[in-house]
């Protein structure tokens, strides 16, 4: 009896644990309780008692049309009831895009074919030449000291090659005279431009990005594009987008900019267009724009439309010498000196042949806006934010590698390491979310929630990264000057963090109110059925709720009793990589299940819960995160150097989820929901460290030398070069290190036996060393030259700027430059 009951459970656990159809449970049910009475566990009469009572059941639930009439009907109604209310705008935000990679992740049992099989990233032949040639050439013309110290902008001469070699117009399709480059190309092209000018990146970025160009792409008329297209291409055109207003910035959708709807003269025609009142402020390009892309709200009084009295949000494309357009004065975000300013207008005529997309396309503007947001947030600001990461790193590892305090490297010191390996790791982590997001769009996604994700996680670690550099070199990242290369990242990362959403509304609000929606596999069916009345697929998607929300319960149960060791990772993963996998897999399921419960709880008031849902939000971040790290090992071939990259970054991680988990428990609005998954979910907690000292060590240890390790990491960065900047001392200095060392390694007996002394730590005195050196027979004059180089550049880029008492920035820059002579070949100072 005892087994035949047990029996019973297990099986039920085991079908609900696969999610298994209502056909065979009523299977299940009737082979149960035919084996009691064939084995005759139970009598005739208890087994026929059992059929009675069980039978109904399963005949309520099998047949359907029973089903509908008796359960699904008044839930429907009741769903209603506690359903949110979503605004025609919310409606269009939770509605742009699609779900990715995402949706895996949030229903509790990814499908690990899904992620493995999408191509990884790659250039064009014709990709790759940009950006070795042009892009690179760019950088050279376009640096942050100059453009924030000289020019407050682009130097004309970088102006006029961006616009020439067309910079403004990579999206827009060679049929138009653009280049036609892939999401990655784009992307890398942003992120080696922000690893030398933010300045540039942004002009770049801008025109690519949300704006005019994409929006024309996707919703314009022929004639509009046939018009614009080729000319923003060519850089004719310096297009510009307005949309935040002084009252609505995070709630764009709320802009109290208005066109009423009215005939007027154009052209000496009276025609039929809209009268429109606009303030914009933060509008990128708007100072240089020559065209601005605008968005209003719609009103139709009159009915001239003859449709709906307030169409809604609607966008236009006005010139800039249109009468009546403003551009105002300029802002100045942080001393980031790319154009952003103002611009307004007052009862400005404009005609309907200016909106985007033609008379159609009134009131589609925020549907138009958001899912073009999708994509651009997924490139633009990810990828800058990588760049200046690449900087920091790429620097700030040869700085720690040359730069020597108690005659030893800075980087030998371990809370020097910890530093480091924050920053290897995050850029390891982030470049990974990049590349991923990138090769998604070039698939033919438009993840909203994965878009997201990368702006936010990616710009938040870029400012860690950013910190921990400054923290690193110190006093040469506080002194202001042509040869500092970190101090203006420092100063700009809040810009990033501010816009294309404020990263604290894309955490609560964003990230997991579109993914709960989005990405779960019933709730968006269950909200459209419901408010649509359709009882059908109400009723499928409603059980099938059931039975997921069942299912992740036992797979929580038993993910928590046995500690996720018998979960199974993909065929053909990484060996090293699998435990990080089966990770993956048990908190995916921890997710879906809190997710739920939260729902069922909290009900309506959910998405006005910030701390809660932003808790979630960062479980699911953290697990995409992970998974690009995953990804992009796979991707890369598996080189075995970038392990160390790999296992900090995963296990960073993996903490990071563990953090958010035992926060969403400790401060869970319905304790009864908390303690619930803290004994399914979790009975024996979550181990999930933080990377040890160890992996710290090896990370740190990597970006320090030479190595194929250090340059994957920073791939795509600038080439730094003497003859152009001083920052490039640094790298001209590492360069050498690495023989200069060799010198000192073989010296290190006459050290011992007193026939020279120690290398000096100044490394003014040092070339001195290397010719008493030469004099003892113990160097040639080939070494001899290598370490007067060495030191030459090694002190070059130790040393901070300086200027006159009254700050006159040229002639500082001008004795900044002499400074260069000494290290500089014959034919570079001719």
């Amino acid at each position: 009896m005892l087994i035949w009951i047990c029996a019973a459970f297990g099986v039920g656990f085991i079908l609900t644990f696969h999610h298994a159809r209502m056909a065979w449970w009523a299977l299940g049910v009737a082979a149960w309780v035919l084996t009691g009475w064939g084995l005759e566990i139970v009598s005739p009469q208890t087994a026929g008692l059992l059929a009675a009572v069980v039978a109904p059941v399963l005949l309520l639930l099998t047949f359907r049309p029973l089903r509908r009439a008796i359960l699904s009907r008044p839930a429907m109604a009741g769903f209603r009831q506690i359903m949110p209310r979503m605004s025609a705008t919310e409606q269009a935000a939770v509605e742009a895009g699609n779900v990715w990679w995402d949706a895996e992740l949030f229903a509790g049992k990814p499908d690990w074919r899904r992620l493995l099989s999408t191509p990884a990233p790659s250039l064009t032949a014709e990709e790759q030449r940009f950006l070795d040639v042009e892009t690179e050439h760019l950088c050279d013309l376009a640096n942050d000291w100059e453009t924030t110290s000289v020019w407050q902008d682009l130097s004309p001469e970088a102006w006029s090659y961006a616009k020439d070699k067309g910079f403004l117009g990579m999206i827009v399709p060679k049929a138009y005279g653009g280049l036609g480059f892939s999401a990655y190309a784009h992307s890398q092209v942003i992120q080696k431009l922000s690893t030398r000018c933010s300045a540039a990146a942004v002009s770049v970025m801008v025109p690519n990005s949300l704006g005019p160009a994409e929006l024309l792409l996707h919703y314009g008329t022929e004639d509009q594009k046939n018009h614009y297209l080729p000319r923003l291409a060519r850089g004719q055109e310096i297009p510009c987008f307005a949309l935040t207003n002084p009252y609505a910035g995070s709630d764009a959708a709320s802009i109290t900019d208005t066109g009423v709807v009215c005939k007027g003269m154009w052209n000496g025609e009276e025609t039929l267009g809209f009268r429109i009142s606009w303030r914009k402020r933060y509008i990128t390009l708007a100072p240089v724009a020559t065209v601005l892309g605008l968005a209003f709200r719609a009103i139709d009084p009159d009915g001239l439309l003859g449709g709906e009295a307030e169409p809604g949000i609607t966008c236009v494309l006005i010139p800039r010498d249109h009468p009546g357009v403003n551009i105002g004065r300029r802002h100045w975000p942080l001393n980031a000196v790319f154009q952003n300013g103002p611009t307004s207008g007052d009862d400005v005529f404009v005609p309907m042949e200016m909106v985007i997309g033609g008379r159609e396309q009134v009131g589609a503007g925020w549907r138009m806006l958001m899912e073009c947001l999708a994509a651009g947030r997924a490139i633009s600001l990810p990828s800058s934010n990588v760049g200046m990461s690449k900087l920091a790193v790429g620097m700030v590892g040869a700085y720690v590698a040359i730069r020597r305090q108690f005659n030893q490297p800075i980087g030998a010191f371990e809370g020097v390491q910890e530093a480091l390996a924050r920053m290897a790791g995050h850029l390891y982590a982030t470049d990974a979310v990049r590349r991923l997001a990138a090769a998604a769009l070039d698939q033919g996604e438009k993840p909203s929630v994965v878009s997201a994700i990368a702006k936010y996680h990616v710009t938040e670690r870029a400012r860690i990264v950013i910190n921990d550099g400054m923290d690193v070199i110190g006093g040469k990242g506080v002194c202001m000057g042509p040869g500092n290369f970190l101090a203006r990242a420092y100063q700009q990362i809040p810009v990033a963090i501010t816009v294309e959403g404020a990263n604290i509304m894309t955490r609560t609000l964003i990230i997991y109110g579109q993914g709960a929606i989005r990405c779960h596999p019933y709730v968006l069916t269950l909200m459209r059925t419901a408010g649509a009345g359709e009882l059908k697929p109400f009723d499928a998607a409603l059980f099938g709720y059931v039975g997921f929300l069942f299912r992740n319960m036992a797979r929580a149960l038993t993910f928590g009793l046995t500690g996720g060791v018998f979960i199974g990772a993909p065929h053909g993963a990484a060996p090293q990589l699998r435990r990080y996998y089966r990770a993956t897999t048990r908190l995916s399921t921890l997710l879906a299940l809190a997710s739920d419960l939260s729902m069922a709880t909290v009900g309506g008031a959910l998405k006005r819960k910030g701390a809660l849902t932003g808790r979630l939000g960062d479980i699911l971040s953290q697990l995409f995160i992970l998974t690009s790290v995953l990804k992009r090992f796979e991707d890369e071939g598996r080189p075995a150097e970038d392990l160390p990259f790999v296992h900090w970054a995963a296990q960073d991680a993996l903490a990071r989820a563990g953090a958010a988990w035992h926060s969403l428990l400790a401060n869970h609005p319905s304790r009864g929901a908390a303690l619930f998954l803290k004994l399914i979910g979790a009975p024996f907690g979550l181990n999930t460290p933080e990377p040890d000292d160890r992996c710290a060590a090896a990370v740190a240890g990597l970006i320090q030398v030479h190595g194929s390790a250090r340059d994957r990491l920073v791939a795509g960065s600038w080439t730094a070069r003497v003859e152009v900047d001083p920052i490039a001392a640094t790298m001209a200095a590492f360069d050498l290190y690495p023989k200069v060392e060799a010198v000192e390694r073989r010296l290190k007996d006459a050290i011992r036996s007193g026939r020279i002394a120690r290398a000096p730590q100044n490394l003014t005195l040092l070339a001195d060393w290397a010719a008493e050196a030469e004099s003892r027979g113990l160097i040639d004059a080939q070494e001899r030259e290598l370490i007067g180089r060495f030191a030459a550049y090694a002190d070059q880029a130790i040393q901070v700027d300086d200027f006159p008492a009254d700050f006159d920035m040229a002639a500082g820059l001008a004795r900044r430059e002499t400074t260069l002579a000494p290290v500089k070949t014959k034919k570079q100072a001719a």
